[in-house]
């Protein structure tokens, strides 16, 4: 069968593995894959051959999760960062880099498009309260140690890929961060900030094929057809890349 002829083949990364727990993965992100006609392969922390492991993919998700360490981008440590796995950052910003640079359709959901900005030589702002406020949450913290998700309002940029995907300019997202982009680096671009604080929540990088990051976690949003329509156009588009592969 020819790469060609087959659902594409949507690699994904998961979680680390925290003391005896096993990796993982929330099912909404393989929901969205296989509702937009790909087919999900799960890709856990602690592989070293990149290449290998993403030669036969044809395009790349990175999840979201918790906290890259600040070291990643020479940033200072915070009292909220939480869930920093070293192994899961080193992987990822590897997956990140070899999908830029290989031109690989990559899509960075939450810490995915932080890890692709860091991979990029970007800088992160550590807590989001303590730079815009709290006019906007973009993550509720009822108690210590326990974190939702929210939603607000998004405004993205019409003269943008991703506004071509969503179909609109304004969206309501589902977010749960507390962390986003401080500096951009060259290549990339903002294209959708929160609407009443202006945090950037979505990226696009200027000379890939296909490479977008939001801060939003779009999987959440199952039965929105503005979201899965992001879902559908990187599909879609890692199917581009298999045809210039076996023209």
């Amino acid at each position: 069968m020819s790469r060609k002829s087959r659902n594409a083949l949507i690699g994904i990364t998961t979680y680390g593995r925290k003391d005896a727990l096993p990796f993982s993965l929330p099912s909404s992100y393989i929901d969205a894959v296989r509702a937009a006609g790909g087919t999900p392969i799960l890709l856990p922390p602690g592989e070293t051959d990149t290449v290998r492991l993403l030669e036969p993919l044809d395009g790349l998700i990175i999840s979201g999760g918790g906290d890259i360490h600040p070291n990643c981008y020479k940033g200072c440590d915070h009292p909220s960062i939480y869930s920093v796995d070293g192994d899961r950052d080193a992987f990822e910003l590897q997956l990140a880099k070899f999908a830029l640079e290989y031109h690989l359709p990559v899509f960075g959901i939450c810490r995915g498009l932080q890890i692709l900005i860091v991979a990029s030589g970007g800088t992160l702002i550590p807590h989001v309260p303590e730079v815009y406020g709290t006019s906007v949450l973009h993550r509720l913290d009822p108690e210590p140690g326990r974190r939702l998700p929210t939603e607000h309002m998004v405004k993205i940029n019409a003269e943008s890929r991703l506004a071509d995907c969503v179909q609109s300019t304004h969206i309501s997202v589902v977010s749960w961060h507390h962390q986003a982009v401080h500096q951009v680096p060259p290549g990339w671009r903002v294209v959708a900030y929160a609407l009443e604080d202006e945090v950037i929540e979505a990226v696009e990088h200027e000379h890939h094929p296909w490479a977008i990051g939001v801060q939003w976690h779009p999987e959440l949003s199952a039965n929105d057809p503005n979201h899965q329509r992001i879902f559908q156009a990187f599909v879609q588009a890692t199917y581009k890349k298999q045809s210039l592969l076996t023209a």
